[in-house]
């Protein structure tokens, strides 16, 4: 009986560790609490924005809400809530690292000095960076913006890829930052700034909310790649890989490829205007072979 004891000690001691290892501190308190916290955005159209009636809905949204039936499934737990928290550019990190968070559902890119603050999933959009002009104004390039002035939302990167670029090339341009995309957007429309620099599909969201779409283009050469991904603390891993895994089946059964036809290929709110974007390949290439290997 003794060695038969002795033989089973190491297994019996190891145990504990397993679990301790696969514990993770969002899934507990979100089961304490019974509730989800998902942050989201006021103006990030398609992704993540207001409807009519004050819900944030968006392509972003769809995703997260399947993300949350898989933290209900994997808890056992069908009864679980959703509690809503409204971010921005500047608060949406702050949100995810302070727990005020447990997923960020929007159009956040998943940059490398993120990384070392946050985690990220797999990527659901890619997007390029250009800039919104009106169309009367002639501009189709950074270089017909000498001297003049470029609003872009604070917390994007956008903002000091043009500082950059205008330094570079003696544009002397003058940078302005807005709190979000909705204000960015009326600095343009008030003639307060002469270009709106942002994600290609950010603007085009934005173009497709305004009065009159035609008075709007987007303009210039690509400045940046950017893959967005759902944002979460870094400091959970076990959490992430239900994330991941729950994206990989989204993405691999083509559930994701059904709600990006939705957001993008299919009239939305608030104008119900189609922004008639197909998927690009490097888009469907990542549905294919899913990683949250953002490459930058």
């Amino acid at each position: 009986m003794l060695p038969r004891v002795r033989k089973l000690l190491p297994a019996l001691l190891v145990f504990p560790l397993m679990n301790a290892v696969a514990s993770s501190p969002t899934l507990d308190r979100i089961k304490a609490t019974g509730a989800i916290r998902l942050a989201h955005r006021e103006s990030s159209v398609p992704f993540s924005y207001l409807d009519a009636g004050g819900k944030p809905i968006g392509y972003s949204m769809d995703l997260c809400m399947r993300l949350v039936d898989a933290i209900r499934e994997n808890l056992k737990r069908p009864d679980l809530k959703v509690q809503y928290l409204q971010v921005t550019p500047a608060t949406r990190m702050d949100a995810i690292m302070n727990g005020k968070a447990d997923l960020e559902c929007a159009s956040t890119n998943n940059a490398r000095e993120r990384r070392e603050k946050v985690a990220f999933t797999i990527p659901h959009y890619i997007a390029n960076g250009r800039m919104l002009v009106k169309t009367a104004s002639g501009i189709q390039k950074l270089e017909d913006l000498r001297g003049k002035t470029v609003v872009s939302t604070r917390g994007s990167a956008n903002g000091d890829l043009v500082r950059q670029l205008s330094e570079a090339g003696g544009l002397g341009i003058t940078v302005v930052e807005a709190s979000d995309h909705a204000q960015s957007f009326a600095m343009l429309a008030d003639g307060k700034a002469q270009a709106f620099a942002m994600d290609d599909v950010l603007l085009a969201g934005m173009k497709a909310t305004a009065k009159n779409p035609a008075d709007y283009a987007i303009v210039g050469k690509t400045q940046q790649v950017v893959p967005y991904a759902i944002m979460l603390n870094k400091n959970d891993p076990e959490f992430k890989k239900l994330i991941d895994a729950a994206m990989s089946r989204l993405m691999e059964d083509g559930e994701a490829e059904r709600f990006y036809k939705k957001w993008f290929q299919q009239p939305i709110p608030p104008n119900n205007v189609n922004l008639g974007i197909p998927m690009s390949m490097l888009l469907r290439d990542s549905f294919r072979y899913p990683t949250d290997n953002a490459g930058n």
